[in-house]
This record gives structure tokens, sequence and C-alpha cells, in this order.
């Protein structure tokens, strides 16, 4: 089954009223900010987006699933709504205006429609199946760039390949490619989708992170999978590339270095 036309509808209308949300509670005095057991930072706008989501999916698309970041899986059906109520808090936290609202609607495990929402950036992406991704400027479309060497990589926080046991896969890519850059969670797979840079890697991520993710970039023709290149997003690591590059990383990475 595709997507409803006005699924897509109901998405960006959850990712304005995040933005509105998300936006007030920028660079508050008052901000809220708790640690989580996993030691990750949770903010009042994060509890209040996935709250608000949460009640809107409820009204509108009585019966339908969700799992969010905050309050877990609730539910159990053919239709899921997957939020990442702010993808980025640390950033949120600190004043830094790189963050999103992440949503994504699958119907038995894939994405029918997708949006990604930056407002401290003006930014934001969707896609629908088969109707390719967008952004306010038109369609997106992956880079066209075939060789490592000439290729600009994107990163979280690098620390985090050696605690994975990738330390090793990261330098050989990282010393394979011609600029690397830390820009970091969504934006590096955004980034990808519109073709600015050709490959974002992540050594952990959880599947709201990536599930709205995966179908942006796919529709905007490039690839997406797991280390060992397998198309999947429940947990584990991420490879986001323009598909032209996606072997050559995946080489580099090597999934005998590390689970």
């Amino acid at each position: 089954m595709t997507e409803r036309p006005d699924d897509l509808a109901l998405a960006l209308e959850l990712a304005d009223l995040a933005d509105a949300i998300t936006m007030a509670r920028f660079r508050a005095s008052d901000l809220r900010v708790d640690t989580k057991p996993d030691d990750t930072p949770v903010t009042d706008a994060d509890r209040r987006v996935e709250q608000m989501v949460r009640e809107r999916v409820q009204a509108a698309r009585a019966g339908h699933a969700v799992l969010g970041e905050e309050e877990g899986s609730s539910g159990d059906a053919e239709w899921r709504w997957i939020v990442d109520p702010i993808d980025g808090t640390k950033n949120f936290a600190r004043g830094v205006p790189v963050w999103a609202t992440l949503l994504s609607l699958q119907h038995r495990g894939d994405e029918t429609c997708a949006v990604v929402s930056a407002p401290a950036l003006e930014r934001r992406w969707w896609a629908v199946r088969g109707a390719g991704a967008h952004d306010k400027d038109g369609p997106l479309h992956v880079s066209t760039v075939n060789l490592l060497a000439n290729a600009t990589l994107s990163v979280t926080d690098v620390r985090d390949f050696a605690r994975h046991g990738r330390a090793d896969g990261f330098t050989r890519l990282a010393d394979g490619c011609r600029v690397v850059r830390g820009f970091g969670d969504f934006w590096s797979h955004m980034l990808v989708a519109e073709g600015a840079i050709d490959c974002g890697v992540e050594p952990v991520v959880n599947e709201w992170d990536v599930s709205a993710v995966r179908l942006i970039v796919c529709e905007a023709g490039g690839r997406f999978s797991d280390f060992a290149g397998v198309d999947q997003i429940h947990g584990g690591n991420v490879v986001t590339t323009n598909g032209l590059l996606h072997e050559q990383v995946l080489a580099c990475l090597d999934a005998s270095d590390g689970p």
C-alpha cells in the first residue's frame, strides 16, 4: 500500500506544530534539561513535541501505532508513525541551531512518507515513496561524485567510532576522502540527499534517528544501509551515500572491524 495523499499533509502539519513548540523553547532561559539513564539529554521541548505528536496522531489516525524516542512504542498496527522530537538535543540545549524534528509514517515496516524539519536553520526536507524527495526549492538529487578521493564525508562525534570498535574503519574512510566534516546527525544525511556532500556515516543510531532519513535519501537517488550493507533501520549504525560511492565506503568501514 502506498502513501495516501493526506498522510503527507498530516506529517507536514505535525512538523509545523513541532516547530512552534521547539522554537518557543530554543535558547529559552528556563529550558529544562534532564539526563536520561543512557546519559543523553532530554529537554522539556522533546517531551512536549512527542506528546503533541501522539495526541494528534490518535485524533487523526485512531488505531495507528507510534514509536518515539522519549516514550517508546505504543500500539501494534500495520501503520506506524515514528518520531524523534529533537534530533540533536545536545545542540538544542546549548543553543546551537543544528537540530530537527524527524517524522515518518511506515506501512508494514516500510516508510511511505517522511519529514525532517529544522526550523532554526529555516530548512525542511520531505519525501513520499515513489514521488521523490523535496525541499522548498524543489526536487532533491544526490551528487554524481564517483570516486572516494573526490568525496566529502560527514560524521557525528568521531570518538564514537572507537567506542564501538570502528576506529580502524573510520580512519581508512577519512583518509580516503577529500574532505571530512562533522555536520552530524540528521544534517549529514540531508546534505547527502540534496547533493551538497557525498556520504554520511554514524556508528550508533536508533530507529527514530534514521527512519525519515532513509526515505528522503533513497527518494533523492541515494543509498542507505548499515555498515554491513544491509538496508535496515532497527538500530546499530548507518551509511548514506549518493549510491555511486556506497560500496567504496563500506569497503573502508569493513564490517569485520567490530560488532
